[in-house]
């Protein structure tokens, strides 16, 4: 599996994926009013994931970095990677 390379997220992907996910954690629930959040990829591009806004979730700055390269625990059912 070969690494997709990174790109700059636009600022309209950026906010659409905020509305989507109603500018909320998809993690731990957490508010834009309550922390800072960021734009992650669900399957990571260093595993194959794209730059595909279905591939793209709201994730406050915590939840990231615990996160890392891994794939999300919510979906690691999915994928055999």
């Amino acid at each position: 599996m070969s690494k997709t390379p990174r790109i700059r997220i636009p600022p309209e992907v950026k906010k659409y994926v905020f509305e989507r996910d109603k500018y909320q954690c998809q993690s731990c629930g957490e508010t834009t009013g309550e922390t800072n959040l960021s734009i992650d990829h669900i399957i990571p591009l260093f595993r194959g994931g794209q730059n595909d806004i279905s591939n793209l979730q709201t994730l406050c700055l915590t939840c990231n970095q615990q996160k890392s390269s891994n794939i999300d625990s919510r979906f690691q059912r999915y994928f055999k990677l």
